[in-house]
């Protein structure tokens, strides 16, 4: 195996790009359907897997909110979210910020309640078995309207305790961060961390919307960002982190080939970007696996391999006596590391 590879595989990390609806494997998705008695348009597995073939972002959504219909009770997000995170251990994830998308689950009928219930058990199931922390973000679904994002963020208020920020995603194009101004306004006020997905298949324009209007502490993806030096700059100085899903980029056709990705050029221009998964089940892989699709495509060093694990764990909402201890944790692997 090549030593970067290795190296990458092998160190304490962090996942700050997830969203658990997006870990749903299709063996899982079949366990649970059948528990439920859901019918799924699809007799196998092998079936569901064949029909991850997707043009851009919005064919994804359509079989991304179909495979989410099978969820229904506080045990199927605990055991969607617990076979994620056993996964994510595998790959030495030491320290996980999950996504989930409560909306596509109430309008449902599915009791939030029990969305955060499950979602949480998992989370802290995976701290005593494995020492794993972790930080749980309610995403807004875009193209949905700014009532019904005040609508989730008032049923989250009695679940505090157990949601530490909100961020935007799905339909990205059409739905600029402005759009919801006054629920992130909201959100910060609570308290709430806040981070929002923008230059994946939008523009540039709406990396500095989710910086100036919705006032984020890091950008999801962000790859666009490297059109406008202005904003690449203000990146720059800021520190500001990027989310940056490989594997998801390249089934999305937001780049043709993983040679073209731009992360080696992010590290170049002193920007601040980690490696994600995504929706792993979807996409093709887990963290360690974006890592290695980087590594054999890109001349990346392991001083940038090095630096990329940084950016997950600096970007990250830990405290800062958790960040420096995770931090000082992978700098003691990475001098003993080979």
């Amino acid at each position: 195996m090549n030593p970067l590879i290795s190296l990458a595989a092998n160190a304490p990390k962090a996942e700050l790009h997830l969203h658990v609806e997006g870990s749903f494997e299709p063996e899982l998705m079949f366990e649970i359907a059948q528990r439920n008695g859901v019918k799924l348009p699809f007799a196998t597995a092998e079936e569901i897997r064949a029909a991850y073939d997707f043009a851009n972002l919005q064919e994804f959504l359509d079989i991304y909110y179909q495979g989410m219909s099978v969820l229904l009770h506080e045990r199927d997000f605990y055991d969607l979210t617990m076979a994620y995170l056993r996964r994510a251990h595998e790959d030495n994830v030491i320290h996980a910020e999950i996504f989930f998308d409560p909306q596509g689950h109430t309008e449902r009928g599915v009791d939030f309640a029990d969305v955060v219930g499950g979602i949480s058990r998992a989370l802290d199931e995976a701290r005593d078995q494995w020492g794993m922390s972790s930080r749980l973000i309610l995403c807004f679904l875009r193209h949905l309207s700014e009532e019904d994002a005040f609508a989730a963020l008032e049923q989250a208020v009695p679940h505090l305790d157990a949601i530490a920020g909100v961020g935007l995603d799905s339909s990205e194009v059409g739905h600029p961060p402005s759009k919801f101004a006054r629920v992130f306004a909201k959100a910060r006020d609570m308290g709430l961390h806040v981070v929002a997905h923008a230059g994946e298949e939008g523009p540039p324009d709406y990396v500095w919307e989710a910086l100036d209007v919705l006032k984020v502490q890091r950008i999801d993806h962000g790859n666009r960002a490297l059109e406008d030096a202005e904003l690449v700059a203000r990146l720059a100085r800021d520190k500001t982190c990027l989310t940056v899903c490989p594997l998801s980029n390249l089934k999305l056709c937001v780049i043709d080939d993983m040679k073209h990705h731009p992360i080696k050029t992010m590290l170049e221009a002193g920007l601040a970007p980690c490696v994600n998964s995504d929706d792993p089940s979807y996409f093709g892989g887990y963290v360690n696996d974006n890592f290695a699709a980087l590594i054999e495509a890109l001349p990346l060093s392991r001083d940038d391999v090095a630096q990329l694990l940084r950016n997950s764990f600096a970007g990250s909402f830990l405290a800062p006596d958790e960040k420096a201890a995770a931090l000082a944790r992978l700098e003691d692997y990475l001098d003993g590391a080979p």
